[in-house]
């Protein structure tokens, strides 16, 4: 499945960070986008928004604020689904994304990568 993870981070206390070593670690083909160029889990982060097709999940390390600039880019993705982690919650984004018909979960990547729900 490929993901693209929005708030990559290369500081390993981050959960953007743990998150990206567990998604390559499950076997997802994975996409950081951040705002500090670097290196996680062997991914180069983008500090663009590069033109991606089948995508099945977005999963968002910013809060609500931070997000507003990403909608346009997320929803022209139309992936299947849109991860909220926690910090992260928005429900104008949420709204949006379920008016296209794309599934919204506030939840944590990392637990649902653990427990076998992602």
């Amino acid at each position: 499945m490929k993901t693209v993870l929005i708030g990559a981070s290369p500081n390993p206390q981050r959960y953007s960070y743990q998150a990206a070593h567990s998604l390559v670690k499950h076997g997802h083909e994975l996409t950081l986008l951040g705002i500090k160029p670097g290196e996680v889990a062997g991914i180069q982060i983008q500090l663009d928004a590069p033109n991606l097709i089948d995508v099945d999940t977005v999963t968002l390390y910013i809060n609500a604020q931070h997000q507003l600039m990403w909608y346009n880019y997320i929803l022209k993705l139309k992936p299947r689904r849109i991860i909220f982690n926690p910090g992260a919650e928005n429900v104008v984004l949420k709204e949006l994304a379920e008016a296209v018909g794309i599934e919204t979960i506030e939840g944590c990547t990392l637990v649902m990568l653990s427990v076998g729900t992602y």
